[in-house]
């Protein structure tokens, strides 16, 4: 008996410990494909990461930039008015300073010269000092020769505006800045001076300089490759990509260097002097600034927790299932993300289809609108660039007399259409309690001048047409003169007068011409002439003039056949302003 419990205690030893002996091996194989599983795990959940920061930090230097980059646009039209009115410069500038908090400061630079009582040098300052408040200065001398200067050189060569590359700025802005440029034209079309709008990079630091996960390392490069932001103040402006190449041994930061110059996008595995490696993601910032951004994830740091708790094979199981909870966590958190960036995209894209039906539901487009008044043929017509436009035109007969406008605001998109909107409600208001155009255009340009924050503008052309005898008064605001048909095609007389909603107490004159029964007004907007084909040659109003003596001058034929004129000359290039065109045709005189 006792034989046989010592048999059956060391059967059961042995079982016990065969059993012990597989959970072990069970545990170990349960580890290592558990390790093996994480280790992938981390790697895909890396690459979520990377392109979730570069795309989080790419969105906001994009929507900066972007900013900038439309307040300066939308500015183009009073520069090149200012430029012949010099003692107007300052005041514009404060005002695009003031309504542009990412502007640091901005600088009007002409060209030698161009008024001659200013110098050689004339470069007026304006920028936001260190009390808050605006200081002007005329930062240009021998000194300060900025014709030798790269942002001004771009400037003039550029037909739009361009990014500078960053420099240190210690005449005006005084810290690491970035330029936006545009080249300043009269009303010649002649480019007299340059615009640039300073960006102060300190933003941009301190956003680099608030990542305290030591699991990466990000940095933004110039177009030059110098380093723009990194946590590392040190090396801001006085590291450059070719440093990165004589520090690091490793030929994979060369060709790495030279693809992020390029402006292309990659993963790629580096090491560095102590041979530890490291995952790097990089691509460009977008936009025209012609920056790139890498992230950097060291082999060691990703993978610290992992390995130290493959020490401990009892907590392994539990950390990687905290683990795999975690990058579910993130994975989910990212596809979350991505579903409300693209329902925000859909909701944009939906209420501007919106907005353009409620715009074009605004204008006349039953034509011809009057078969009743045989004295009277009309025909209307606008494509905008965008989902919205900013131009214009309205018209209705009131007591015999018809009256009629047509406009272009300032810049493009959302705030062009909802100044457009402004406009016409202002025209149909106030033209229905006086016949006065100049007085018409003096009441709009009052009330739009009052709500002008984002200083938009609007070229008008009012007139007011006597069905009777054919005689019309007019009132200008800024806009292309319209030509009289019916005959060698004449542009009327037109007096100078400035845009609506820049100068409140502007008063506004009256002008008249006298319609001969068969003639044909013709109105438009710039995007006619400035229309451009693959090769950046314009329409012209040259070209208009001769295609309005080959046409009919009956207002639907007349608009169609210009219209094929256009997109013929234009070809497959995409438009890049509103077109707007309105025909008056005055058959006779009313009995």
């Amino acid at each position: 008996m006792k034989k046989k419990g010592n048999w059956w205690q060391s059967l059961h030893a042995r079982s016990s410990l065969a059993m012990l002996i597989i959970a072990a091996v069970m545990i170990q194989v349960s580890g290592v494909v558990q390790f093996y599983y994480s280790r992938n795990g981390i790697r895909k959940e890396v690459d979520v990461r990377a392109q979730s920061e570069m795309e989080l930090k790419s969105l906001k230097i994009q929507q900066m930039a972007s900013r900038v980059e439309s307040a300066v646009d939308n500015i183009d039209k009073m520069l090149e008015w200012a430029v012949e009115r010099p003692e107007s410069i300052y005041s514009i500038m404060d005002e695009f300073v003031t309504s542009n908090p990412d502007v640091q400061g901005c600088a009007l630079a002409f060209e030698p010269y161009y008024f001659p009582d200013k110098g050689r040098w004339y470069e007026p300052y304006v920028l936001h000092d260190t009390n808050g408040s605006l200081a002007h200065m005329q930062i240009a001398d021998s000194t300060h020769n900025y014709f030798n200067m790269a942002w001004y050189q771009e400037g003039l060569e550029a037909d739009n505006g361009r990014w500078t590359e960053p420099y240190i700025d210690n005449e005006g802005a005084h810290g690491v800045i970035c330029t936006y440029t545009f080249p300043v034209r009269n009303s010649k079309g002649e480019v007299v001076a340059v615009f640039g709008a300073d960006v102060s990079l300190n933003w941009l630091t301190d956003e680099f300089l608030t990542e305290q996960d030591t699991q990466f390392y990000s940095f933004i490069v110039s177009r030059e490759g110098r380093i723009l932001a990194c946590p590392d103040k040190s090396m801001i402006m006085n590291y450059t990509l070719d440093d990165a190449e004589i520090e690091y041994q490793d030929s994979t930061v060369k060709s790495v260097s030279r693809a992020m110059l390029a402006g292309e996008s990659g993963k790629v595995e580096v090491k560095n002097n102590d041979g530890e490696m490291a995952y790097m993601y990089y691509s460009p910032v977008g936009g025209k600034t012609g920056w790139s951004m890498a992230i950097l994830f060291p082999d060691r740091e990703i993978y610290k927790g992992l390995r130290s708790i493959a020490l401990k094979l009892g907590i392994l199981m539990l950390f990687g299932l905290a683990l795999m909870v975690y990058i579910m966590w993130r994975t989910i958190r990212g596809f979350k993300r991505l579903e409300v960036v693209s329902a925000e995209k859909e909701r944009i894209g939906s209420e501007l289809r919106i907005a353009s039906n409620i715009q074009n539901g605004m204008l006349p487009k039953t034509f011809p609108p009057y078969p009743d008044l045989d004295e009277l043929v009309l025909y209307g017509s606008l494509s905008s660039a965008k989902e919205v436009g900013g131009d214009l035109y309205d018209f209705y007969v009131r007591d015999y007399k018809l009256f009629f406008c047509i406009g272009d605001v300032s810049g493009k998109g959302v705030p062009a259409s909802l100044m457009m909107a402004v406009t016409r409600s202002l025209f149909r208001s106030i033209s229905a309690r006086t016949n006065n155009p100049g007085e018409i255009m003096s009441q709009i340009n009052s009330a739009m001048s009052e709500m002008n924050e984002n200083m938009l503008f609007v070229t008008l052309f009012i007139g007011v047409l006597d069905l009777h005898n054919g005689k019309m008064e007019y009132s200008n605001a800024g806009h292309c003169a319209p030509v009289v048909l019916g005959g060698e095609p004449t542009t009327i007389e037109m007096d100078a007068n400035v845009p609506v909603g820049i100068m409140p107490n502007w008063q506004y004159n009256i002008q008249y011409i006298t319609l001969k029964p068969g003639q044909t007004l013709f109105l438009y907007t710039d995007g006619l002439v400035e229309a451009e084909n693959a090769t950046l040659e314009q329409f012209g109003e040259e070209r208009m003039m001769r295609t309005l003596a080959q046409s009919d001058i009956t207002p639907r034929p007349l608009i169609e056949n210009i219209l094929q004129e256009v997109h013929s000359f234009v070809g497959h290039r995409e438009q890049s302003d509103d077109l707007t065109m309105l025909a008056v045709h005055y058959a006779k005189p009313r009995v």
